[in-house]
């Protein structure tokens, strides 16, 4: 037991700490936003307990993994359509493109319902089941997971302190989820930005675990974004959002100036 508090693992489950903190900020931002379909008196019960369920079935995942890895670096079936779509998945692959599917799917229903839907409609939207929408929340995070999970295991193989790094980066979100909601619900506009960032997340996805099942199209083979360009894209698209915010305020304000002059 002793051997657990060493300076190497002590660093180690800092730098774990860390890497659950920077890779759970997209999943953070698909909770917020997929929360606010549920009814208002349950979200924040639903962004609670999906977190809590999500990293209980992050532990059992990590337990898993660890006895099972190679399990899921085997292939499971292959695309042989010589010169258009080739390619060998296996369960890792799957999930993780099935994960991009549907945060794709999300983030483009969202955005379309911003664009079609009248104001003063907007309140007569159907919430949707907290059950339906704890169990997205669960499994997205499981997705998620198998990034930082496996970063994990080329850190360390102990899993009390892979299991620390889990919890510690569970608590965090759930002191972050009201948080970050709460900054969406006051700042509506952001939620366009938060949508197109979970775009990019699931393209993200997509490449990822088209890389891993090594695919190709047309003879070119998929390559994965890097974590370093995904954050590069989402540096850009912040940046875009504040200049265009400033400068929609100054034309409201130049607006406002020419109509006082004329009046």
């Amino acid at each position: 037991m002793a051997e657990l508090f060493t300076m190497d693992n002590l660093f180690t489950l800092m730098m774990l700490t860390l890497l659950q903190a920077v890779l759970g900020f997209d999943n953070l931002l698909y909770i917020s936003l997929e929360s606010k379909r549920a009814p208002p008196d349950k979200q924040a019960y639903v962004r609670k307990l999906g977190i809590l369920l999500a990293v209980v079935f992050r532990l059992a995942l990590l337990f898993i993994l660890l006895k099972v890895i190679d399990y899921f670096q085997n292939p499971v079936f292959s695309l042989t359509f010589k010169g258009i779509a080739e390619g060998t998945f296996n369960f890792h692959a799957i999930i993780v493109l099935i994960g991009g599917v549907f945060i794709l799917y999300t983030a483009v229903k969202e955005i379309f319902h911003m664009m079609l839907l009248d104001d003063e409609h907007e309140s007569d939207r159907e919430p949707t089941s907290p059950k339906v929408i704890i169990f997205w929340i669960v499994a997205i995070n499981l997705v998620f997971s198998f990034d930082s999970i496996l970063s994990a295991m080329a850190l360390t193989n102990v899993f009390a302190i892979m299991a620390t790094a889990i919890i510690i980066g569970g608590i965090l979100m759930i002191w972050l989820a009201d948080r970050v909601s709460d900054f969406l619900q006051k700042n509506r506009m952001y939620e366009v930005l938060g949508l197109f960032i979970l775009f990019v997340v699931g393209i993200m996805l997509l490449t990822e675990g088209a890389h891993l099942a090594h695919l190709t199209l047309f003879g070119e083979q998929i390559m994965p974004m890097t974590k370093a360009t995904f954050y590069f894209v989402i540096a850009v698209l912040v940046f875009t959002d504040i200049v265009q915010s400033r400068y929609q305020r100054k034309l409201l304000a130049k607006a406002a100036r020419n109509k006082n002059k004329h009046v």
